[in-house]
């Protein structure tokens, strides 16, 4: 029974640090789905060369989808005549930040931490994007203006035509936009990755309880190593951008370098098997492997510097902590927070 309520204690210290950045995350990535046009980033996603990847890096970024939604994401920009180093771009920097992401990266381990993980995954994502370049580009040839599937992107009923139209309702008003906003933010994508997020929490509790300083200090104490490690476990799991922080949060604590949890944030969101399968068929085996070997060796390179930059300012994780956490959020305002962010989980989870 100690141990459970241990366990549980741990979670919820997690939990109230985080929710607080999750819900305001949430409700930007749900002002991000509404107000951003999807036609404006596929028009500059189709040319097979470093403009196109850069931009992918850039759009990818702030956007909430998980290394699940990215697929058809991708897949859809594909349609639409994206070309193969921009998805290959979009689909390392997509998944593995994310305005929900950034905010409690933020929250659990700082602004170092948060700044660095953002400017580390766009040189990652460009890495990858290049190194697509190396195989030629063949476009599949699709017409995407199919009138039988002429449907409201916002509710999905049959629309009208002529591109004036979009249906019966009036999705111009400010009560629909804001609809829209909350439906997204926390119906859709809480669906998606709530339960995941959840999950990381318990685990990263499960560690700070379980897991003495001792084992890191043994057995990844190692730089090299301990980046090695996360990546194998990272690459075939399937974790969000979000539920991953908390798992890295609980490692450092235990001494875990921050290089090493840059490579598991890195290539647990980015990868999983699906996101393998999808590209062979898309893309061919070679291009599959391609991706794979180049999103090891820049995620490598990357955790390697950022141990370099941590140990050259000086940086102490504890210390960052008890700083972070001291000038927080009021005690009030995080319990509040976790129990609505509790509660929208269990609602979007019934639909």
């Amino acid at each position: 029974m100690d141990i459970l309520k241990g366990v549980l204690i741990e979670s919820f210290n997690l939990l109230n640090a985080m929710s607080p950045y999750l819900l305001v995350g949430f409700f930007a990535a749900g002002l991000l789905k509404v107000f951003l046009r999807e036609d404006l980033v596929q028009r500059h996603l189709g040319t097979h060369n470093i403009q196109s990847i850069f931009k992918a890096a850039i759009f990818g970024i702030p956007l909430p989808l998980c290394s699940c939604g990215v697929i058809p994401a991708a897949l859809a920009l594909r349609k639409q005549g994206a070309s193969k180093a921009a998805i290959f771009s979009f689909l390392i920097s997509t998944p593995t930040t994310g305005v929900d992401s950034i905010l409690a990266t933020f929250a659990l381990l700082g602004g170092f931490y948060t700044w660095f993980r953002i400017l580390a995954t766009f040189v990652v994502a460009m890495i990858v994007g290049m190194a697509a370049l190396l195989i030629k580009d063949v476009k599949i040839k699709q017409n995407i203006k199919d009138e039988k599937e002429h449907s409201c992107p916002h509710c999905h009923e049959e629309a009208a035509k002529e591109p004036a139209v979009c249906c019966s309702h009036d999705h111009n008003k400010f009560g629909s936009k804001l609809w829209q906003v909350l439906k997204f933010g926390f119906g859709d994508l809480l669906k998606d990755s709530g339960v995941s997020i959840l999950l990381g929490i318990l685990i990263g509790g499960l560690i700070s309880y379980f897991v003495p300083t001792t084992f890191v200090e043994h057995y990844l104490s190692n730089p090299w190593l301990s980046m090695l490690i996360m990546m194998a476990v990272g690459i075939p799991m399937y974790v969000c951008s979000t539920g991953s922080i908390p798992i890295v949060a609980a490692l450092m604590m235990k001494g875990l370098n921050p290089g090493a949890g840059f490579v598991f944030l890195i290539t647990g969101p980015a990868t999983n098997a699906v996101s393998f399968a999808v590209i062979a068929k898309e893309f061919g085996f070679k291009s599959m492997l391609l991706f794979l070997v180049s999103l090891i060796f820049a995620s490598l390179l990357m955790g390697w510097v950022f141990n370099l930059a941590w140990n050259f300012w000086g940086m102490n994780f504890m210390t960052i902590m008890h700083h972070h956490h001291g000038a927080g959020l009021p005690v009030w305002i995080n319990y509040i927070s976790s129990g609505i962010f509790i509660v929208l989980i269990l609602i979007s989870q019934k639909k």
